[in-house]
């Protein structure tokens, strides 16, 4: 009997996730469970891994119990994770030696600061790994932990230490410590690693004085990396796909050829544009990284990385006590005819592309006493689109010098990620882009994308021509705004942003 089920581990920033697809990419269950975030300071965001890993382990046992699928009904298990979250443990007892750092953390600006001071060092992460020198990527986080956790230099120079994203925490635990790997995508996101031959930096790696030996091999994205321990499911099930949150989007939504692009509108925005075989870099403050790869051949993408998106709903549900569900802040938004003036830059951890600007502190401006909390949710829904569209703005600039003819060639956008389900986010996404804005019939690209790559490697599907097929649109939201008045709001938005950064 053919096995026609995948099942995807999708461990994101706020819960972790577990979706059985059957091989058409319809969703046959789903499982979710909220964790816990932890600030210890400000600017400080820490995940207990152990955590990550039980309520992980919870949902993939209860998706398949929802599917009625046994271990065996199952062709094969893909990863997908919250990028550049940091952890070190130790090999011999498996344990976390610090709670994870995970991506939105800033402890590690004044390193980056230091490092920027160093022209030969900003030169080489930008052209090896097609970075910048930011807090957000990995690197920074492991120098952190070895300097603060007690006798952590010394045993990782023993080699009694591994250093891990979430993927490789998750392949980890399913191989019962028998696996230590990670693939391309998750590696390009570190600030360590080469994406131009698909190796560890050995230069970057002694300037931000990481040992070799903490890091884990690096495979394709589509790629069998092993099998779960038999006594998690009750039969072993291949793990045959990796990859991090946002390029297993780019995968999902079958963008697979340079000038595709999609934008996830989760916990952030992700922008990202497939650059096929072709390495580019930006000027205009957009980085390059690693696309999924299905083998050992790079393929590349630029990507614009909004730090605080779909998360200024959730503020606006736990900080301002505004709304009681997340689901309600579209009726309160539309409650209001339009913002009223105000503006809402969420710089609640920072500015990412393209202003990078990690000093920078949420603000809300163009209050008035007419102003209400409808006005708000208003303004804080549109923050979402007005920062995409300032990453799609940066794409065009980089096209326009012609250092990357393929941007011209973007005609619509594809969207995922629980902020597209909102209607008037995405009319108003549209609109500022002045381009289609393409919602799918499965928005859970990135499980989708997991599934998509764990599938090709076990011979499910027998090519990316095979999985383009599959992809079907939702609804396509078409621009209705006048262009002269979207420019004039994105001029608002820019000179909010300038307010912010003032600060």
């Amino acid at each position: 009997m053919p096995r026609d089920h995948l099942l995807a581990l999708d461990q994101g920033t706020s819960s972790s996730r577990a979706i059985v697809f059957h091989r058409d990419g319809r969703i046959v269950a789903l499982a979710q469970r909220e964790f816990r975030q932890h600030y210890p300071q400000t600017g400080w965001v820490e995940h207990d891994a152990e955590e990550i890993w039980t309520t992980q382990l919870a949902v993939a046992r209860e998706a398949l119990a929802q599917a009625r699928l046994q271990a065996s009904d199952i062709a094969a298990l893909g990863i997908t994770n919250q990028r550049e979250t940091t952890l070190l443990w130790n090999r011999a007892s498996g344990r976390p030696i610090h709670h994870a750092i995970v991506w939105q953390d800033r402890r590690t600006e004044p390193l980056c600061a230091q490092l920027r001071q160093r022209p030969e060092v900003v030169e080489d992460v930008q052209r090896a790994t097609g970075l910048v020198i930011d807090p957000y990527f990995s690197g920074s986080k492991i120098r952190w932990l070895l300097d603060h956790v007690s006798g952590a230099h010394q045993a990782a120079a023993r080699g009694e230490l591994a250093f891990g994203t979430i993927d490789s925490w998750q392949l980890h635990k399913l191989t019962g410590g028998r696996v230590h790997a990670t693939d391309v995508s998750n590696a390009a996101r570190t600030m360590l690693f080469d994406i131009r031959h698909n190796r560890w930096s050995p230069s970057l790696l002694a300037a931000l004085h990481v040992p070799e030996s903490l890091l884990p091999a690096v495979h394709p994205s589509s790629h069998l990396y092993g099998e779960t321990d038999a006594a998690l499911f009750g039969a072993p099930i291949p793990i045959a796909g990796i990859a991090g949150d946002q390029q297993a989007a780019l995968f999902g939504q079958a963008c697979f050829e340079a000038g595709l692009a999609k934008n996830t509108n989760g916990t952030g925005c992700f922008l990202l544009m497939h650059t096929g075989a072709r390495l580019q870099h930006s000027r205009h403050g957009l980085v390059s990284t690693a696309a999924a790869q299905t083998s050992t051949t790079p393929e590349y993408a630029l990507e614009g990385s909004v730090f605080i998106g779909g998360a200024v709903v959730q503020w606006l549900r736990d900080g301002l006590g505004a709304i009681t569900r997340s689901g309600d802040v579209q009726r309160l938004a539309e409650s209001v005819p339009d913002a009223g003036g105000v503006m809402f830059v969420p710089a609640f951890t920072g500015l990412g592309a393209p202003y990078w600007q990690p000093e920078a502190r949420g603000a809300i401006v163009g209050l008035t006493r007419g102003s209400t909390v409808a006005h708000i949710a208003r303004a804080a829904l549109e923050s979402i689109a007005f920062q995409s569209a300032a990453l799609l703005q940066a794409m065009a600039a980089d096209a326009a010098l012609g250092d990357a003819q393929a941007i011209a060639r973007v005609t619509e956008l594809r969207v995922d990620g629980g902020a597209s389900v909102n209607d008037m986010l995405m009319q108003f996404q549209a609109d500022l882009l002045g381009l289609p804005v393409v919602r799918p019939q499965v928005t859970e690209t990135t499980a989708l994308g997991a599934a998509y790559l764990a599938g090709l490697a076990v011979g499910v599907y027998a090519s990316r021509e095979e999985l383009a097929a599959q992809w079907r649109a939702e609804r396509r939201f078409h621009p209705t705004m006048p262009r002269a008045q979207a420019q004039e709001r994105m001029a608002r938005w820019e000179h909010a942003v300038r307010q912010t950064v003032a600060v």
